[in-house]
């Protein structure tokens, strides 16, 4: 078990729930929701955990009426190498809501944008929540829901309607949407191994 947990505890006190060590030797811990910024806040500034890394956010869906979705932050010390999972449990019936983390680690941004798309997961106090691969006008919900259908709400052509609507120009700017042409900016020989199909090898690599 982290020890970053009994510290946790004797910091927060009821705050923190269950423990648990994954197969793979790191230990996850349960937050409640209303602790969630203090904690996360107490994880990286405080010196001796200086958990500095924010792997990953993502969400599990579990359909339990004792934890129906949990959303999974992945954190590194990387100065000590030490890994910790956090887990916040929602019910969606509820609300489906936490606080960001954006104003700890600035690279939650598109990863709670990615969990907001898919899952449904309001971030409160996000700087720009808005979905982050489908497109802003999709209405079929959130894909990585266990109640989304397998092919979708709407048939294939409806949902090629909608993309097609999506006007993207009212997202992205021009030169976003013109990148393709600076392939012809390319020097001649890297267009040659593009097209050959070809990889370049990354100076000083084996």
């Amino acid at each position: 078990m982290n020890p970053t947990v009994e510290s946790l505890r004797a910091t927060f006190g009821t705050a923190i729930g269950r423990s648990l060590v994954a197969r793979d030797g790191e230990t996850a811990a349960v937050v409640s929701r209303d602790a969630l910024r203090d904690v996360m806040r107490w994880l990286h500034d405080t010196p001796g955990q200086e958990y500095d890394y924010l792997v990953d956010i993502t969400a599990v869906e579990y359909r339990d009426r004792e934890r129906p979705l949990e959303v999974v932050y992945f954190l590194r010390a990387l100065a000590r190498r030490a890994d910790l999972r956090i887990k916040v449990e929602l019910d969606p019936a509820v609300e489906l809501a936490v606080d960001s983390v954006v104003p700890i680690w600035a690279g939650a941004n598109w990863l709670e944008r990615e969990v907001y798309d898919l899952f449904g997961v309001t971030f409160r106090g996000h700087p720009d929540l808005r979905r982050i691969l489908m497109w802003e006008t999709y209405r079929e919900g959130f894909p990585l829901r266990k109640d989304f259908p397998l092919r979708g709400r709407f048939s294939r052509a409806e949902q090629v309607r909608q993309a097609l609507a999506a006007n993207p120009e009212a997202h992205y700017s021009m030169e976003e949407l013109s990148i393709a042409e600076s392939y012809e900016d390319l020097p001649a020989e890297m267009k040659e191994r593009l097209r050959k199909g070809e990889r370049a090898r990354i100076p000083y690599s084996e």
